[in-house]
């Protein structure tokens, strides 16, 4: 009998010192694993946001479709303006501009071109791939298709808004956009008891559950909710 109850103690004292463990191991172990998974995601996001930056600015407004994000990375051109020559202080104190400059350079004039020193002065605008000037040091062609996916997430994609948003003072109405992963969407295959906790940490903190970049109820410079 007093064997069998040692035998118990002994069961009892190795389970309570592995649930001892495992209370320490676990939390740290999520906090490592959510680290690294929101790291590839954040690196997603920065992508996504200078993607809608240079799509805003072409068209004026953002672009809620991953797919047509997507096309115009690969298939979008844009604008570079090629300088050649600086105004010196001396054409400034003279009243000469960039655009009184350009203009003077387009009407052809040889004789007013060098009256004013601008024989060396250009400024032409060429027109580049949106790919090779914003993500071909950084990305091949087949991950600028993975940028809209959220890493760890069984190949979901990153759930995207947009909407507008006007001053009750100045009446100017800008455009705005989002781009987030909720927690549930890459870490559900974690711990689910630190998931709950986190979940509800960031309600009572009255934050976002995930990360995001950008803000679809007011405008915030397209800032991320990481920085």
């Amino acid at each position: 009998m007093k064997h069998a109850v040692k035998i118990l103690l002994v069961i009892a004292i190795g389970l309570l010192a592995y649930l001892c463990v495992m209370c320490i191991y676990t939390p740290i172990h999520f906090d490592e694993e959510r680290g690294v998974r929101e790291k590839a995601i954040i690196a997603n996001l920065v992508n996504i946001r200078k993607a809608q930056i240079e799509f805003k600015n072409q068209y004026g407004r953002y672009t809620a479709s991953c797919d047509t994000l997507v096309d115009f990375i690969k298939n979008g051109k844009m604008p570079v303006v090629l300088k050649e020559g600086t105004l010196t202080d001396e054409q400034l104190q003279n009243g000469l501009t960039e655009a009184k400059a350009l203009k003077i350079i387009k009407s052809g004039n040889k004789k007013e071109i060098a009256a004013n020193g601008l024989e060396n002065f250009r400024r032409d605008t060429t027109f580049v791939s949106v790919y090779e000037s914003l993500f071909a040091n950084e990305l091949t062609l087949e991950q600028v298709e993975q940028i809209v996916v959220v890493p760890f997430s069984n190949g979901q994609r990153f759930e995207m808004e947009t909407a507008t948003h006007t001053n009750a003072t100045s009446g100017i109405t800008i455009p705005l956009f989002e781009a987030r992963a909720p927690y549930d969407m890459y870490l559900s295959d974690l711990n689910r008891q630190e998931l709950v906790n986190l979940k509800d940490e960031k309600s009572k903190l009255e934050k976002y559950a995930g990360l995001k970049v950008g803000s679809i109820t007011e405008p915030n410079n397209n800032a991320g909710n990481w920085e």
